[in-house]
């Protein structure tokens, strides 16, 4: 499953992408907001909520969006279970799945193109979690640090 959502600053590039997602690639998508633009919206809201639905979820993933792509990971990253990072470009899309095995992607609508945007995505789709013994590692040194 997918989750999609954004903030105000976040919301012609969710837009853009959920047709992406659903046209060229062919995936379904749940979009959990917001459903018009509002320009008093706040992230911390809307981030938790997709949070939840990916958390401890294995096949789930999320894709956030906000200004700068910070505030959504900030707030994600407080639900158990879930291991967002920023997509600032594509190569650490692929490393943050291969290396980390994000569950979630944070971009910035501010400062991505619609097109850089999706091929963030697009990567961060196809690659897969390498489970390494440094890798597994890692992870279990983060969970320690959660519970």
């Amino acid at each position: 499953m997918l989750y999609l959502a954004s903030d105000h600053a976040g919301y012609q590039l969710k837009k853009y992408l959920k047709r992406y997602l659903t046209t060229q690639l062919k995936i379904k998508v749940v979009d959990l907001g917001p459903s018009r633009y509002d320009p008093e919206d706040d992230y911390p809201l809307i981030a938790q909520k997709l949070a939840k639905r990916v958390a401890g979820k294995r096949e789930h993933r999320g894709i956030l969006i906000c200004g700068t792509g910070h505030g959504v990971c900030l707030v994600a990253n407080k639900v158990r279970g879930v291991r967002a990072g920023v997509g600032y470009n594509i190569e650490a899309a692929e490393r943050g799945r291969k290396e980390d095995n994000l569950n979630v992607l944070c971009l910035a609508g501010r400062f991505l193109t619609p097109e850089h945007a999706a091929a963030i995505v697009k990567k961060f789709l196809a690659t897969e979690f390498e489970r390494t013994a440094r890798y597994l590692r890692r992870l279990k040194e983060v969970e320690a640090i959660d519970a």
